[in-house]
């Protein structure tokens, strides 16, 4: 099943999820077991020998997750930041070198500042809304990947997918964008001239904070390949009730995407009026210098917002404490809204670095409730 033949909703429900040939189930059953029995010695059934190496709960949704992102293989890992690790030590090798976002999630500036800088790649933080100093930072020979997320995680910057892949291909560099804060309902890279697409499935695609997981889907089946093998051979897999709980997520992606949209819409108009906001970051607004890049390549502009407290870094804080719909918490994506202090939650990591966040900002994941419940609380937060 693809693009070219079904919708996008249709896809999310069918594809990698057909009827189990023997009892007729029309939702993939969790093959919870960690081996196989074997026809005879070097005959698996089906392929299937060792559930690290293949399940068949994982294989619906790997097929699913390239379904939807519109590419040529998907594989599912056991986080985001796994699927990360596993992509850069495919792709690269020490003495190589990346270019990532100046205002990239923690998570991903940790991996490459405290574990890949150790395994020998370097990395330069480039602003990737300037295409002067993407190029500026790009070593040649040396760089094997431009690393974008789009919109970024926590400031919502957008990076125009096609100029960058066009950038890294001259420079024979791969580009890798992090899709999970657009979902591939809104957006989707491959399309627009990407190679490799990174998402937390953990977020908007698993959507019901139960799960934790990741996936990579790639344009390249030969580079879809040798990812596979990297998977099995480093191991960080996707669990099959994971992958079951990831799947029963996409069916309703398209749905909730469109009232996540709604409600952080609303709840952006109203914070762009308030006294004690100072600023709200949302690429949906045409004030944002990325609106126009936005608007070319998402379908909408998402349920992710950031705002910076008129009052700084301590009405921030108090405006995260007081809130009670919206809950405190790290992560995104959810049905339920969730607020958070990035600088001492989420980008912690990034404290002191050329990549630490402002410490007067506030980040909201604007889940599906009633979206005037949400206004109300937001409202009190704010005093």
């Amino acid at each position: 099943m693809t693009a070219d033949n079904y919708g996008f909703d249709t896809l999310a429900i069918h594809a990698g999820q057909d009827p189990d040939p023997r009892t007729g189930a029309v939702v993939p059953p969790i093959y919870q077991t960690s081996t196989y029995a074997q026809d005879a010695v070097g005959s698996p059934r089906l392929g299937y020998e060792y559930s690290r190496s293949g399940n068949p709960t994982r294989d619906a949704l790997q097929e699913c997750l390239a379904a939807i992102e519109g590419g040529r293989r998907g594989l599912a890992f056991a986080s985001g930041l796994a699927a990360e690790d596993t992509l850069l030590r495919t792709v690269c090798r020490p003495g190589d070198h990346v270019v990532i976002p100046n205002d990239a999630y923690g998570g991903t500036y940790r991996l490459f500042s405290k574990v890949a800088e150790r395994w020998g790649l370097s990395w330069t933080a480039a602003p990737l809304d300037d295409l002067d100093a993407v190029r500026a930072a790009i070593r040649p020979g040396l760089t094997k990947i431009i690393w974008a997320e789009t919109p970024t995680n926590p400031l919502l910057n957008i990076a125009d997918i096609t100029a960058l892949a066009d950038l890294a291909h001259e420079s024979g560099a791969l580009l890798a964008v992090d899709n999970t804060f657009a979902s591939p309902y809104l957006q989707q890279p491959l399309t627009l001239g990407a190679d490799v697409v990174i998402h937390s499935t953990t977020k908007y695609l698993g959507g019901h904070s139960d799960v934790v997981g990741g996936g990579l889907v790639v344009a390249d089946a030969g580079l879809g390949d040798e990812l596979a093998f990297h998977q099995n051979a480093m191991g960080a897999v996707n669990g099959p009730f994971d992958a079951w709980l990831t799947l029963r997520g996409i069916k309703t992606l398209g749905v909730r995407m469109d009232r996540h949209c709604d409600n952080a819409e609303r709840i952006v108009g109203y914070l762009s009026e308030h006294k004690k906001v100072a600023s709200v970051l949302y690429p949906g607004l045409d004030t944002h210098p990325g609106h126009e890049t936005a608007a070319k390549q998402m379908s909408r502009f998402g349920g992710m917002v950031s705002f910076r407290a008129a009052g700084g870094r301590d009405q921030a804080i108090e405006i995260c404490n007081r809130a009670k719909l919206f809950v405190l918490a790290e992560s995104l994506g959810g049905v339920e809204s969730l607020i958070e202090h990035p600088g001492q939650m989420t980008h912690l990591s990034a404290a002191g670095s050329a990549l630490e966040v402002p410490a007067d900002l506030v980040r909201l994941s604007v889940g599906i409730e009633t979206v005037d419940d949400l206004l109300a609380d937001l409202e009190q937060a704010l005093g």
